[in-house]
């Protein structure tokens, strides 16, 4: 895995996203695909002090996953203001073969805009490696819409979702608290 994040070259990125989006079908037709409902509403702090709401949570039929690892992906939408956010976060769900069809998916938390004007994704991913090369690849698709500098994402290996939720003191913890945007807080 790559020190710092950074985009997949687009040629390899947008094949990937090519793939994905034709597995991602697949997976639709047969309905592996869910919307559980147990993590919509809740609202998640973060250490750089911004809190976000969970509006939606994507989860597909597999195996638990044998490398687990969590991955946080942040992003500032332009010209989204005001009420568009909602409009985002109704049609956000259109971007659903975007992701669940790249190796390795499990899960993903859609966090809505933060204190800071920032979306997160909260992942849970079978292969750091794997979260790597979706986010690098998710990258390209993001800078479509995003905030020039805005996107960023840090992979967190033998982490399952769930438990970081649970227990936010399992994720590592850093001496630059700037840097921290991807570390979750207990619930105050």
């Amino acid at each position: 895995m790559s020190p710092e994040p950074r985009p997949a070259p687009r040629i390899k990125a947008w094949r990937a996203v090519a793939r994905c989006v034709g597995t991602s079908c697949v997976m639709l037709a047969n309905r592996r695909v869910h919307l559980p409902k147990g993590q919509v509403g809740r609202m998640l702090r973060f250490a750089d002090g911004s809190t976000a709401r969970v509006y939606r949570e994507t989860a597909v039929d597999r195996q638990p996953p044998g490398e687990p690892c969590v991955l946080v992906v942040s992003f500032r939408l332009r010209l989204v203001r005001g009420r568009a956010h909602g409009f985002f976060e109704a049609e956000s769900i259109l971007n659903t073969p975007l992701f669940v069809g790249f190796p390795g998916f499990v899960s993903k938390l859609w966090c809505a805009h933060d204190t800071f004007g920032a979306y997160r994704g909260l992942y849970e991913w079978d292969g750091p490696a794997r979260a790597e090369d979706y986010a690098a690849a998710l990258w390209r698709v993001l800078e479509l819409v995003s905030v020039p500098g805005s996107i960023s994402y840090k992979v967190l290996p033998g982490l399952h979702r769930d438990e970081v939720l649970a227990d936010p003191a399992r994720m590592p913890t850093t001496a630059e608290p700037d840097h921290s945007w991807w570390r979750l807080l207990s619930p105050a």
